[in-house]
């Protein structure tokens, strides 16, 4: 874990609705949302994969195509996972 003076801010966005119950999660687990996500992204590197296994499996086992919005970035450069949740 680096530093807090060798520490960057990083900024994107979230639905504020997953930001809210994901705050809460954390908070109820000891920890804050930025705690959280280091350690994801410390996870991440740590083992050079996700700490979950993307599927296009749904939990009945059956299996669909990609949402239109996983196919491709927007032109901003972010994904809109509003329809995706």
């Amino acid at each position: 874990m680096a530093k807090i003076n060798e520490a960057i801010n990083m900024s994107f966005r979230v639905d504020k609705e997953l930001k809210k119950q994901a705050d809460t999660l954390f908070r109820e687990l000891g920890l804050n949302t930025s705690v959280a996500l280091n350690m994801f992204l410390a996870q991440c590197v740590r083992n050079q994969a996700l700490p979950f296994t993307p599927s296009r499996v749904e939990k009945n086992n059956k299996i669909e195509e990609p949402k239109e919005e996983l196919k491709s970035a927007k032109a901003d450069g972010y994904y809109d996972f509003e329809n995706i949740l």
